[in-house]
């Protein structure tokens, strides 16, 4: 028995060394679980561009979006895990399993975390047919005018919907809330002044409001952002104790073999500490975050355990 578990291991471990040695033979699928337009869709493509040139296939990008990200993420949990089929991950990836009462996989279970490669920050921007210049002066408006300040979001538990309950509940004010099939069209209605308010990634709007098409009032960090130097913290606004830092990273089926989750994890590490990709990020208001397989799971998990005080507190529900 002793000699046939070691032939075993042994005959397991060649062909796992393998699979490593011959894998990417074939094109790659990344999955964002959003519409087109959005930061996970650009994260997605500017990750997907240098993993094509870094494993010598092509990577093509996905979008997949609808029911809050899930049906994308679905489709990557259900995906052979062959490592051909991945999946753009973000704070979703945590927040989905608590939101959800029914989910077509196993949030906890279905995905394996390949890496982690970059952080955004999350603004408040207005339209510019909002009176309020500042996040105080909005918090006065809103109570005001309970009820008439439309918030628009990249749909139903969503992270910028996310982040507007927690807006909300830290100001003691009442949006009304109108969620949208991703960040897109989102911004696209807050630019023609159709909602009054969007918490968004930095990268989303950052154009808009450099081309004066729209207005940043505040923050949600500790500090202010190089980037915007001038765009005060919500917590310099008045509203305290409401941060919130998007991240990006890959995923994949849970089953994936050992070995081509580390050729993955390589590369994506590889690609996130190269300064001009660094560069590629920050002119989108972006910062490299590199995180191996490990601190990516470990990440997962203490978001998961934040996430769960945070939604106490907020009005959100699901099916």
């Amino acid at each position: 028995m002793y000699k046939l578990t070691t032939l075993l291991a042994c005959t397991l471990g060649v062909s796992m060394s393998a699979v490593a040695q011959t894998y990417p033979a074939k094109p790659i699928t990344l999955v964002v679980p959003f519409a087109a337009g959005g930061t996970v869709n650009l994260m997605a493509r500017l990750i997907g561009q240098r993993l094509s040139d870094e494993l010598h296939q092509p990577v093509v990008v996905d979008n997949k979006a609808g029911a809050g990200g899930t049906i994308g993420a679905a489709f990557v949990a259900k995906a052979p895990a062959d490592g051909y089929t991945l999946l753009l991950s973000s704070m979703g990836q945590v927040v989905q399993p608590l939101l959800y009462k029914k989910l077509p996989y196993d949030g906890a279970k279905a995905f394996v975390s390949v890496a982690t490669f970059a952080a955004v920050p999350n603004v408040l921007a207005v339209s510019n047919s909002t009176p309020v210049k500042t996040v105080a002066e909005l918090v006065s408006y809103a109570k005001a005018h309970p009820g008439k300040v439309n918030m628009g979001s990249a749909g139903v538990g969503s992270m910028n919907h996310l982040l507007g309950e927690m807006f909300v509940n830290g100001a003691k004010v009442n949006f009304t809330h109108v969620p949208y099939k991703g960040a897109a069209p989102a911004t696209t209605d807050l630019q023609a002044g159709q909602i009054d308010v969007l918490f968004a990634n930095l990268p989303n709007v950052l154009p808009f409001a450099q081309a004066g098409k729209v207005r940043l009032l505040g923050i949600a960090a500790h500090k202010r952002s190089p980037e915007i130097p001038d765009v005060p913290t919500f917590a310099e606004g008045g509203v305290k104790d409401v941060v919130f830092e998007s991240w990006y990273g890959i995923m994949a089926p849970a089953a994936t073999p050992a070995p081509i989750v580390k050729t993955l994890q390589d590369a994506v590490l590889k690609i996130s500490r190269d300064k001009a990709f660094g560069a590629q990020l920050a002119e989108q208001g972006a910062q490299p975050f590199p995180g191996t397989s490990a601190e990516a799971a470990k990440l997962m998990d203490t978001e998961s355990r934040r996430w769960v005080e945070i939604l106490r507190h907020t009005n959100i529900q699901m099916d």
